[in-house]
């Protein structure tokens, strides 16, 4: 079976663009209405509980942590994860496809969410202690904070023998980062994918929390990647797909030494390297002749 290599998830500079862009035409307005199309976005919550819920309601606040944007509202909080195709559009045109929610605001524009695998989600919670607190039990440090070092990224590698790149997308080793950003990182640092969590020296833990933050904020400064689905609030697409290093370029030469870039799917995500720049640990399988294996790649 051909391999059918999809797109990634929304990451953190995905997420941070789209805040970027609604949070000017958001904040400070009240809702005025709200329509939710399909009941598995605000589940197990009924819609008609959540949309009165929002309804009346002022964005005070449009926050992002991890891939999460946060909608903080005079009289409560709403947990929105675009997930693997979800899009937030301002004032799109009337057959925009896949509406799943609309909300509306007084004296301002109609923002629609729009996803064709419906696997994005909208929670709210009246409590907004209890939105943070339920963040707070399901993601680690944000990358782009003073909380994410070295020595935090070491304490939570150390003794783990899953490979690097799996625990980079573990959302409470480092929230936001996923496959993109974790190939990218990576590269820079010189840390091969498949080395055991506990094997990244103290070194390599300060270098690879360097090159994080560098390839998230060259990220978010290119307006996001888009492969398949992401698009910003007008639908224009991001840009960082084109200064990929490694990731999606397996077969191309490594723009530092030109060996071919290598291609293996680690924790069944798509993973990218170059394998004389980022020594493989003893035992790694052989990259993946002509970037092809037998069944799908999930998305990551």
């Amino acid at each position: 079976m051909a391999t059918r290599e999809t797109g990634s998830v929304p990451e953190l500079p995905e997420v941070e663009t789209v805040r970027r862009q609604l949070a000017p035409h958001v904040e400070g307005r009240a809702i005025a209405a709200v329509t939710i199309d399909d009941p598995r976005w605000c589940a197990p919550d009924a819609p008609a509980a959540t949309a009165a819920a929002l309804r009346g309601r002022t964005v005070r606040a449009l926050e992002r942590r991890g891939k999460h944007l946060i909608w903080r509202t005079d009289a409560g909080t709403l947990l929105l994860h675009l997930r693997m195709t979800g899009v937030l559009l301002v004032d799109p045109e009337p057959d925009a496809p896949y509406r799943r929610v609309e909300i509306a605001f007084d004296d301002g524009p109609t923002v629609w969410f729009c996803d064709p695998r419906r696997f994005g989600t909208g929670r709210w919670f009246a409590d907004p202690g209890a939105a943070d607190a339920h963040l707070d039990a399901r993601l680690g440090p944000e990358p782009l904070s003073d909380a994410f070092t070295g020595d935090a990224l070491r304490a939570a590698l150390r003794g783990r023998r899953a490979p690097v790149k799996s625990l980079l997308l573990d959302q409470r080793v480092v929230a936001g980062v996923g496959n993109i950003y974790a190939d990218e990182a990576l590269f820079l640092a010189r840390v091969h994918p498949l080395r055991a969590g506990g094997a990244v020296t103290p070194a390599a833990c300060r270098a690879l929390v360097d090159a994080i933050r560098t390839v998230l904020l060259a990220g978010i400064d290119a307006g996001g990647a888009t492969i398949d689905d992401f698009r910003h609030v007008d639908g224009v697409t991001g840009g960082f797909q084109d200064d990929f290093l490694v990731h999606r370029r397996a077969g191309e030469p490594c723009p530092t030494c030109a060996t071919p870039v290598a291609r293996r799917v680690v924790g069944q995500r798509a993973t990218y390297s170059c394998d004389r720049c980022q020594t493989p640990p003893r035992g790694a399988p052989a990259p993946l002749e002509g970037g092809r294996r037998a069944g799908p790649i999930l998305r990551g």
